[in-house]
């Protein structure tokens, strides 16, 4: 068992921390900017609520995070009363915010100047996947140091590997967007094209679903895209923030992108249409408005 520190109960930090506890066993203290949300899971869950970063982290061996973006993973660990303040010697700090790998390598620095360590360790598999404990870890750092945390986030993870350096782990997950970007605009038109030529949806992904074309997106989403309704996982919002960090990324490493830069005006377009809560299948609503 080890003393764990969560920052963060949104939709994907709530349940992660709830498998820490569970699952995993650990002593838990949480963190969250809404204090009520912080209460609430440590009632739930029989942890603790603590008032800020620093608390939440003080003599902690390992910290985790689940935030919005660079700015609120700034906020909750070098800003004030942030978690770095109370970093002990040798701790662990685990970023599952999906944030730029020049953040993750700048947090990694300020980390090792308090003699603790960082992992970028961002997450796929959306809101049902960390209800079921079943994410995608994706990971930067050190072996090491990755190897001392991986036992504690395999308790809510299905997936769990170390890319490279610092920042390495933000670096997959922005491929893992770029690579759902384009996958669910195919599916989008897919659809879209077997509606306008009158074939029935259903019979169609049956049948394609078992071949090359087949893929997670459609597996899980073509039904509910078929059905018009757009509200099962990860919002337009959230992919948009993710897709500028990709782009932002290509424009330094001088990578090609022109078709994620393409959906993500697409989604643009989602957000016009007051999609911005709508999850990332809505491509679909764009082609049938």
């Amino acid at each position: 068992m080890a003393k764990v520190a969560f920052i963060g109960l949104g939709v994907m930090g709530y349940p992660m921390a709830g498998h820490l506890k569970v699952r995993g066993g650990h002593e838990l203290t949480v963190y969250n900017r809404t204090a009520e949300k912080a209460q609430k899971w440590a009632a739930e869950f029989g942890g603790r609520a603590a008032a800020t970063p620093a608390e939440a982290a003080d003599g902690q061996d390992l910290v985790f995070a689940c935030v919005g973006n660079d700015d609120d993973l700034r906020s909750v660990t070098t800003g004030k009363d942030g978690a770095f303040e109370a970093l002990k010697p040798g701790a662990v700090f685990i970023d599952n915010t999906t944030a730029s790998a020049e953040v993750a390598r700048e947090l990694y620095g300020a980390a090792r100047a308090k003699n603790a360590h960082f992992i970028d360790a961002p997450v796929s598999g959306g809101q049902a996947g960390a209800e079921n404990g079943v994410l995608t870890v994706m990971c930067g750092g050190d072996q090491d140091v990755f190897d001392r945390a991986r036992p504690v986030i395999d308790a809510y993870a299905r997936m769990v590997g170390l890319m490279g350096p610092a920042g390495a782990g933000q670096l997959t997950k922005m491929i893992n967007q770029i690579c759902i970007a384009g996958l669910v605009q195919g599916l989008a038109e897919g659809i879209h094209f077997g509606k306008k030529a009158g074939l029935d949806i259903e019979k169609v992904i049956d049948v394609i679903s078992k071949g090359a074309a087949g893929s997670w997106q459609m597996e899980n989403r073509h039904k509910t895209m078929n059905a018009g309704k757009y509200d099962f996982g990860f919002a337009v919002d959230w992919m948009r923030k993710d897709l500028d960090i990709v782009l932002a990324e290509a424009r330094r490493n001088g990578a090609k992108l022109p078709v994620t830069a393409l959906v993500d005006q697409f989604y643009a377009d989602i957000q016009a249409l007051g999609g911005n809560r709508w999850d990332t299948s809505s491509l679909l609503a764009r082609l049938e408005k």
